[in-house]
Formats: C-alpha cells, sequence, structure tokens
C-alpha cells in the first residue's frame, strides 16, 4: 500500500507539472486574446500576465515538491509528508471554493491532484 500511494503521489506531482505548463503557455495565450478582444488596457493585461504566470510557476515548483518528495519514499528514505499534505490542502479548498462560485467542472484539474496527494499523503499506519 505504501508503493501505491507513493506512485500515486509521484503521479499527481507529474500532473501538476504539466498543468504548469498549460496553464502558462497554453491558458495564457487564449485568455490575453480575450482580454485584446475586450481592448483591456495594455498595463491591466501585464498585470494579469504576471499574476497568472506566477501561478504556473507556484504549479510547477507544488509539483516539482511532490515529486521529490515521493520519488525519496519510493527510495525508501524516511521524508516529511507535510509539504506534499499542505499542497493537497491548498488544492483541494482551491478547486472546491472555485467549483462552487463557478459551477464550472474545470476546476476539478485542482481537485483532482489535490485528493491524490491527500491520499498519499496520509500518514502510514503502524505495524501491529
Amino acid at each position: 500500500m505504501r508503493k501505491f500511494r507513493a506512485a500515486l503521489g509521484l503521479l499527481a506531482g507529474i500532473v501538476m507539472v504539466l498543468s504548469s505548463a498549460a496553464h502558462s503557455l497554453l491558458g495564457w495565450k487564449q485568455f490575453q486574446a480575450a482580454l485584446e478582444e475586450l481592448q483591456a488596457p495594455s498595463d491591466l493585461i501585464f498585470g494579469l500576465a504576471v499574476g497568472w504566470h506566477f501561478g504556473g510557476v507556484a504549479i510547477f515548483t507544488f509539483g516539482c515538491i511532490a515529486i521529490v518528495v515521493f520519488a525519496s519514499v519510493l527510495r525508501g528514505r524516511a521524508v516529511s509528508l507535510l509539504p506534499t499534505a499542505l499542497i493537497a490542502i491548498a488544492y483541494m479548498v482551491f478547486g472546491i471554493g472555485a467549483l462552487a462560485m463557478s459551477k464550472n467542472p474545470f476546476f476539478f484539474i485542482f481537485i483532482v491532484p489535490g485528493l491524490m496527494l491527500a491520499f498519499a499523503s496520509l500518514p502510514a499506519r503502524a505495524a501491529a
């Protein structure tokens, strides 16, 4: 079970890294085009771009943390799962809040990896 949970955590990290690239490279192009179509001021577009790309960097960083943590678990190293548990909570709270406010199923892109990380980050049961 430990290896399965570690592999699940590793997969969640990979999903996060891949989604960070999609977020920053593909998502911004569509968002920018929509803003330009609305004739949004260039300083507004720039400000949103900075925040958008920071989000992509944060997603990438969270994914890398998960990959490093769960690769270490798979190698049998003792590591704290607190960082991945915190990432899981942040992902689930954000995803559930955004889904509740928007009713847009797109936000499962945060909920699913968050649930994967949460399950993978549960403390191991002590041997009987």
